[in-house]
């Protein structure tokens, strides 16, 4: 369950992080992307940040009906098609979209697992378990600092290929999580609540 659901935030901290990096990047001319590095950091950051918000409030109200594990695997399905059109962008528009994309399945992410943990994790240990699930952040911002250091290095990669390559690994990474988190199980508390007392 930690594993499960704790290396979300490890993706929103590297997401965080690599936006932030990347930004010189992109608005270098050869970077593929016409777009300034304000727009990366202020209009793009913003868009993340919105839809994260947006998400949070649209698919929290949907966790409550559909359930805790259901949700946690479409929002993570979300962020990681929108990370992967991410890498893809060719149009400044298509970049913004895409980040606000990603930000809608995060937001949605926090929903869904905040409620997972409350009512997964028994009382004496939850409150451990909720440090170490959302201080994950931290070991994607790391993360996302050492991989720029790769991407971004024109020696080592073209400079309209390191910064995509950076998204990539994103919705990489999010495909093994989805992976890991088939055998999360539902909140018996969610399951007790909606009359599913057998399962």
């Amino acid at each position: 369950i930690v594993i499960g659901l704790g290396t979300v935030w490890i993706l929103d901290g590297l997401e965080v992080t690599v936006v932030g990096n990347i930004a010189p990047r992109l608005s270098e001319p050869g970077s593929g992307l016409p777009i300034s590095s304000g727009q990366v950091t202020g209009l793009a950051a913003a868009l993340y940040v919105a839809g994260a918000c947006l998400g949070a409030l649209f698919w929290g109200r949907l966790t409550d009906t559909w359930g805790r594990k259901k949700l946690f695997m479409i929002t993570l399905a979300v962020y990681l098609a929108a990370t992967a059109l991410t890498a893809l962008s060719f149009e400044t528009w298509w970049f913004f979209l895409f980040r606000f994309l990603t930000g809608f399945g995060i937001g949605g992410e926090y929903a869904a697992i905040n409620s997972a943990i409350d009512e997964l994790i028994p009382a004496q240990y939850r409150g451990r378990v909720d440090l170490m699930i959302n201080g994950s952040f931290w070991l994607g911002a790391v993360g996302g600092s050492l991989l720029s250091i790769v991407a971004l290095n024109t020696a080592v990669l073209p400079a309209n290929l390191g910064w995509r390559l950076t998204f990539a690994l994103g919705a990489v990474l999010a495909l093994v999580i989805l992976l890991v988190r088939r055998h999360v199980p539902e909140s018996p508390r969610w399951l007790l609540i909606h009359g599913r007392d057998d399962e």
